[in-house]
């Protein structure tokens, strides 16, 4: 997540969701706090003078079948991209690994991703229901690994043919 500072006299800063990096292993949770309840984790990588940078760590992605048409929606995009749904968080204790965690506490509220989705649809609902959602633009690599998944599972639902209203037949009530 990116913490942008804003030359605005009302805001100072706003959130937005800037890399979707895959963990092989290169992310460590060593800096975690045993307070944790939730499985993300967030440290604080830097800071320069357009922003803050902050990792956050512990996502699973999982890619379902019935959602492929939600995945194929996003492939057939200008950019494919990440769907980062995120919330402003005002108990962060549990989400903020012990060295960020004095940091992390100078704002009121901070923002926690909470959800990571390459599905359309699912950003769609999120967005419904009234979350926070930011796309992040996907690697061409990334994007052929989700098509691999698109060509297996992906079967457009067949054009049914709908008859005009006029060859239904007229509305009549039955004679008496």
């Amino acid at each position: 997540m990116r913490k942008q500072f804003l030359d605005n006299p009302w805001v100072s800063y706003r959130w937005v969701p800037q890399e979707v990096l895959p963990d092989f292993g290169q992310f460590t949770a060593e800096g975690r706090n045993a307070n944790h309840s939730s499985k993300f984790s967030g440290q604080f990588l830097g800071r320069d003078d357009d922003g803050e940078s902050w990792l956050f760590t512990g996502y699973e992605l999982d890619l379902f079948p019935d959602e492929a048409e939600g995945y194929y929606l996003n492939l057939s995009a200008t950019q494919p991209c990440w769907f980062v749904m995120w919330r402003l968080e005002e108990d962060i204790d549990r989400y903020i690994d012990e060295q960020s965690i004095e940091l992390a506490k100078s704002e009121t509220t901070f923002a926690v991703p909470h959800r990571i989705s390459v599905s359309y649809n699912e950003a769609g609902r999120l967005l419904d229901g009234g979350e926070s959602v930011d796309s992040v633009p996907m690697s061409p690599e990334h994007a052929s690994w989700l098509q691999e998944f698109v060509n297996e599972h992906y079967r457009p639902e067949e054009k049914k043919r709908h008859r005009p209203a006029s060859f239904k037949g007229a509305d009549r009530p039955m004679e008496k």
